[in-house]
């Protein structure tokens, strides 16, 4: 299979390039970096020439600064999707492998002990700084239990980057309604590992704390360090791309979205703890500081991606970790 990957020198993309090509296919790279931009009709129309599918993960990452980022936001991922899938149906190519993230899904699943499943509004400023941290029954106002999300579960982005990510996926949709194509929307959850970005505010909290180990400094655990996510090793992630581009297609004019994580949650209080053992400290700092655009905990369920890809992870949290902390 010809497969033209963008984003191709990132992070995700570097990974999954070499786990397309040990597996015999042919990529078509096209990076920003290589001065080849994913929002340039041209560039993606001779990108496409002879291309079996697409895999995009060209894309600006991050929760963002502030406001300020919005238009980069919209320009990098809504704009260089929209581009993307015009020249993907004027070349006649009809299968995406597109990389969404479960921050589409805003809050995780929660559960009422009274009023049952239950998806809480955003977590009022006034209680984060009041360290109450915890979502709360938006009927009873009593504590929630945290459950999984599966694919079904509504979305409810909460930032401009969860923003830009269903809209990705809007779009997507769209054109597989209009050309019968079909898209595979693989979310991500806490993707960890090798050539992880690092020392920039858009990185991920694992690259963070890293870089402050390195400098001899605690990482600074925000909130009470009880955060619930599911870390997921770049490794598995590249190879849950390939399993899609692999798979029997969906059906054609549609989407289909999964999953894509370990099914073994961690709090963020653990990851941080883990890395500083592997340092051999400093200990993590809590912190008790926020950020308004954070969710609390948002856990999956990898059920539909190992069922119909044939997707699981294979990499242990403590060992990807170590492997992190000593590799950049």
């Amino acid at each position: 299979m010809r497969v033209l990957v963008t984003g191709s020198a990132g992070f995700i993309g570097s990974h999954i390039v070499e786990t397309l090509q040990e597996r015999g296919h042919e990529v078509r790279p096209l990076d920003l970096r290589s001065g080849e931009d994913v929002r340039d009709a041209a560039t993606v129309a001779r990108c496409l020439i002879g291309a079996d599918a697409v895999c995009h993960q060209a894309a600006k990452v991050g929760l963002g600064v502030d406001v300020s980022d919005l238009p980069a936001y919209a320009s990098t991922n809504v704009l260089g999707t929209a581009v993307l899938l015009a020249g993907m149906a004027g070349a006649g190519v009809r299968r995406l492998v597109l990389a969404s993230s479960m921050v589409v899904y805003g809050e995780g699943a929660y559960d009422c002990a009274t009023h049952g499943r239950e998806r809480p509004g955003p977590r009022e400023e006034a209680d984060l700084a009041a360290g109450r941290f915890e979502p709360r029954c938006p009927l009873c106002g009593a504590a929630l239990t945290p459950g999984t999300v599966g694919e079904d579960a509504p979305v409810d982005p909460r930032n401009a980057y969860a923003d830009s990510k269903l809209a990705q996926e809007h779009l997507a949709a769209s054109w597989a309604r209009a050309t019968g194509g079909s898209v595979v929307a693989l979310r991500y959850h806490n993707v960890y590992g090798p050539r992880m970005p690092r020392d920039t505010p858009y990185a991920g909290v694992a690259a963070i704390f890293r870089s402050s180990l390195e400098r001899g400094e605690p990482p600074r655990v925000f909130e009470d360090g009880g955060q619930r996510r599911d870390f997921v090793h770049v490794r598995d992630v590249a190879r849950a791309n390939v399993l899609a581009l692999e798979s029997a297609e969906p059906p054609s004019g549609a989407l289909r979205a999964y999953n894509i994580a370990s099914g073994e949650p961690r709090t963020v209080g653990e990851m941080a703890a883990a890395l500083a053992k592997v340092y051999g400290g400093p200990d993590p700092v809590v912190t008790g500081q926020y950020r308004l655009g954070d969710v609390r905990h948002v856990v999956a369920s990898p059920d539909r991606a190992r069922t119909e890809l044939g997707f699981q992870a294979v990499i242990p949290f403590e060992d990807g970790m170590a492997e992190f902390a000593a590799r950049s």
